[in-house]
């Protein structure tokens, strides 16, 4: 990628600068942190996760916090950028070893000559949600009027972007014919769609119950479970994810394996937890003051989420219609689906 060099001396730069165990995961703040490292004796590896405390990704610090990369035997580092797509380019340029993030990646740096694959699956819906302002609600009120609009989205090339293009095509409107702007998450997006510089936008929670708790916009599409997912993008849409270089995981595969085995721990501890006792586990600062708001976004976000880490059956061609219908490049390629995710890890997990 033409951007690698510049990505790896910026996430270069954050390992060297941020080291602090009880740091905000700010995702909007546009700077990478470090969570510092699990506290295990065997091999270190760093993960980027494109959002520490955004819901879709909470499987991250919730295993560092029940302490099953420790149980494991794996001492994991955990680091924060505010989009998956850099979270993918700290990946590809060797910065860290694994990322935590959207699986469509996979499919899109696979045409690009970059062999990545999931290992495990944390959700089978996409967790986003189409929150559009107050001011433009009244004939803003399906992806058919995306037309002319500026529409927030976490990162250019980021799956926010990627499913708010599908959504657009889908519904009859050229990808040309509105504007994505990057405005992050959190309060960069809340503060973007208050002032207007966005009609509407594409978020996540914890962002999504603070938009409505200061009645700031309203909610356009909702995909935050699999009928929500089915409705949309018609089939199961599999996002978050924790994806490896392939190489990688097949020179460490008894590291991968212990990754995997704590996080499907992690996942099957979330479906027999409330919303109240997983916000409960987290740091304090992902609440920003109100613990009630954030258990429902959590309580929200929860049928996003798998509860064994397998991918879910017709997810990879889900994602691969979504991607072709409006990037060229990987609807002129031949994806194989059977590279961008392995089972071996979750089967042997079980």
């Amino acid at each position: 990628m033409r951007n690698t060099a510049r990505y790896a001396s910026l996430a270069a730069a954050g390992l060297l600068a941020l080291s602090s165990l009880t740091a905000c995961a700010n995702d909007a703040a546009g700077s990478t942190v470090d969570t510092g490292s699990g506290g295990g004796k065997g091999e270190t590896v760093k993960i980027m996760v494109g959002g520490l405390d955004k819901v879709i990704y909470l499987p991250a610090m919730l295993t560092q916090r029940l302490g099953y990369f420790q149980a494991e035997g794996v001492n994991v580092q955990l680091l924060s950028e505010p989009a998956g797509v850099q979270a993918e380019t700290a990946l590809v340029s060797g910065q860290v070893q694994g990322a935590v993030g959207f699986y469509d990646h996979t499919l899109d740096l696979q045409t690009k000559g970059k062999s990545v694959e999931s290992v495990v699956q944390f959700s089978h819906a996409p967790g986003e949600v189409e929150v559009v302002s107050n001011k433009a609600a009244g004939d803003l009120t399906s992806p058919k009027d995306f037309k002319g609009r500026k529409l927030g989205v976490t990162g250019l090339g980021s799956s926010t972007d990627f499913l708010t293009k599908y959504l657009a095509v889908k519904n009859g409107v050229n990808v040309s014919e509105f504007s994505p702007v990057a405005v992050g998450a959190g309060p960069t997006f809340i503060a973007a769609l208050q002032k207007g510089a966005i009609d509407g936008g594409m978020t996540t929670d914890p962002t999504v119950a603070t938009v409505l708790d200061k009645k700031a916009g309203k909610i356009l599409l909702d995909m935050r479970t699999p009928e929500g997912s089915q409705k949309a993008l018609g089939g199961p849409y599999p996002s978050s994810s924790l994806y490896m270089q392939t190489d990688w995981v097949n020179g460490h595969k008894d590291t991968v394996q212990k990754l995997v085995n704590a996080f499907v721990k992690t996942l099957k501890w979330m479906s027999t937890h409330s919303a109240d006792e997983i916000a409960a586990k987290m740091p304090a600062d992902y609440s920003q003051g109100n613990k009630t708001l954030y258990a429902q976004a959590i309580k929200s976000t929860l049928p996003m989420f798998t509860d064994d880490g397998v991918m879910p059956q017709g997810g990879p061609e889900t994602v691969e219609k979504v991607l072709k219908s409006f990037n060229p490049n990987i609807k002129n390629a031949k994806v194989d689906l059977s590279k961008t995710y392995t089972t071996e890890f979750v089967n042997a997990a079980k």
